[in-house]
């Protein structure tokens, strides 16, 4: 044995001796070793606010949104939610960031609630750039955002996931001002009750990728407020519509959805 090893395994020994509850072996976990920062700490809303259509912020009716065995779950049950009746709701962390790649798991399950859109089934978002919480008026539906929309797939046919809708705002895509309410991405379609990992790399109002399980499907620049929208123009300070930065939201669209992994890692630029 070498002296240099000799002296490794001494010094390890006494490590142990002094600190018994420590496992000198195991490397530091990969969130703290490569910066992410977890926004859902797997035990409780902490760092989150609620804001429910028809509700005061901070009011979880029905708790709609609750953390159970670790994980946070968007649910309805039959007591509270005889019928949606337009209950949108967004679970919006208290902090706004403008640079940074955004990592979600999440999955569909169970039938939607009675009274639920159409469009609405197996469908979620994350909502990106969004308005402080305290700015969202009590009926309103959703935040002046940018919404990147979470779908599960029906028996047969197609429904990409990580989709692109503008409530309230516009955006660019290959150099054109996009105005329509949605654009599709090119993702595969998720069936059932599987989880889907969707990443967000935001570099402000420069570029914005859309990625599902490690593959990008799609990408766009130039976030905006949208004059025509009567919730988006009083966002509009001394002309300026661009959209650098904001508050990330999970929605509640009626159908129940489960995230096991909110987490951001800060970028430079």
């Amino acid at each position: 044995m070498s002296k240099s090893l000799l002296t490794r395994l001494i010094a390890l020994v006494v490590l142990l001796t002094l600190f018994p509850w420590s496992n000198a072996l195991d490397a530091a976990p990969p969130a703290a070793q490569d910066g992410w920062i977890q926004l859902f700490n797997g035990k409780d809303l902490d760092g989150w606010h609620v804001k429910i259509t028809g509700y005061d912020l901070d009011d979880n009716y029905g708790d709609t949104f609750r953390v159970e065995d670790g994980i946070l779950k968007v649910a309805y049950d039959k007591d509270k939610y005889e019928s949606f009746n337009g209950r949108f709701g967004h679970l919006i962390y208290g902090t706004p960031f403008s640079h940074y790649l955004l990592h979600v798991e999440y999955r569909f399950v169970g039938a939607q609630v009675a009274g639920g859109a159409g469009w609405a089934w197996r469908n979620s978002g994350i909502m990106i750039h969004g308005q402080s919480p305290e700015s969202m008026r009590k009926d309103q539906d959703f935040p002046v955002s940018v919404e990147v929309q979470l779908l599960g797939g029906k028996d047969q046919g197609k429904r990409p996931t990580a989709n692109v809708c503008t409530p309230g705002t516009n955006i660019v895509m290959d150099g054109k001002l996009i105005t329509r309410h949605c654009r599709s991405s090119r993702s595969k379609t998720y069936r059932g009750d599987q989880w889907v990992t969707v990443e967000v790399e935001v570099h402000g109002d420069r570029l914005i990728k859309h990625m599902v399980n490690g593959q990008t499907v799609l990408s766009y620049t130039q976030p905006q407020l949208d004059p025509r929208d009567a919730l988006a123009r009083p966002l509009i300070k001394d002309g300026d519509k661009r959209l650098q930065g904001g508050y990330i939201s999970l929605q509640s669209e009626s159908h129940p959805v489960q995230f096991r992994k909110v987490a951001i890692k800060l970028l430079k630029d």
